[in-house]
């Protein structure tokens, strides 16, 4: 069975301030709203500060920059898209229809997580263009849950097991990759909805033993 990977972990978290601190939660609140409304680049601290009632340096007590508070609502979406496919996975039974289902939910949640505010999706296409710590650590954990069904797909005899299992991984996860990240989903808008099914069913015929 796939593990779930709906933990935090690996997620880039602020080092500031007391661990767990309140404060920190609604600063990330008050940001989101703000970066909704107005738009990441818009936003400044000081605005932040005012919304919640803090000064600005009190704000930096738990966040070193604007980043850094944007790398925590990304991180938390980006959480959200693997725990939805996480979820999506361990419902299926046999491991090409954990594949399909994660090729399905994956692009699901993107989209809805992506495109359902477009305030917010500066965020992530700045994440993507700059390479933030929460979109490569977004990366690696999902290629570890790809690799995770890839891996038991040859237990069961299901996929074949000549090429090696890191070359098969990164092979099928660049091929998903254009509808997990923003910035090449805004291109790929017009195939989301069926890409998971063709492609899902590609992959798994070259995966057949």
């Amino acid at each position: 069975m796939v593990r779930g990977m709906t933990q935090m972990k690996d997620y880039p978290t602020s080092a500031r301030g007391p661990a767990g601190h309140e404060v920190r939660d609604q600063i990330v609140l008050a940001a989101t709203e703000h970066f909704s409304r107005y738009g990441y680049e818009k936003t400044a601290v000081s605005d932040l500060a005012k919304a919640i009632g803090y000064s600005k340096a009190y704000i930096y007590k738990f966040f070193e920059s604007k980043q850094a508070i944007g790398e925590m609502i990304c991180a938390n979406c980006l959480h959200e898209i693997e725990k939805e496919v996480s979820q999506a996975v361990n419902g299926a039974d046999t491991p090409p229809e954990k594949l399909r289902r994660l090729f399905k939910s994956g692009v699901e949640a993107s989209l809805r997580l992506f495109f359902q505010d477009r305030k917010l999706y500066e965020i992530a296409a700045s994440a993507a263009t700059e390479r933030w710590q929460s979109v490569v650590t977004y990366e690696n954990r999902m290629q570890s849950l790809l690799r995770e069904i890839l891996q038991e797909g040859r237990l069961s005899g299901d996929f074949e097991r000549k090429t090696p299992l890191d070359e098969t991984t990164l092979s099928v996860y660049l091929v998903l990759r254009p509808y997990l990240n923003p910035l090449l989903l805004q291109y790929s808008f017009d195939y989301t909805e069926a890409a998971p099914g063709h492609l899902s069913s590609l992959v798994l015929r070259s995966l057949s033993p």
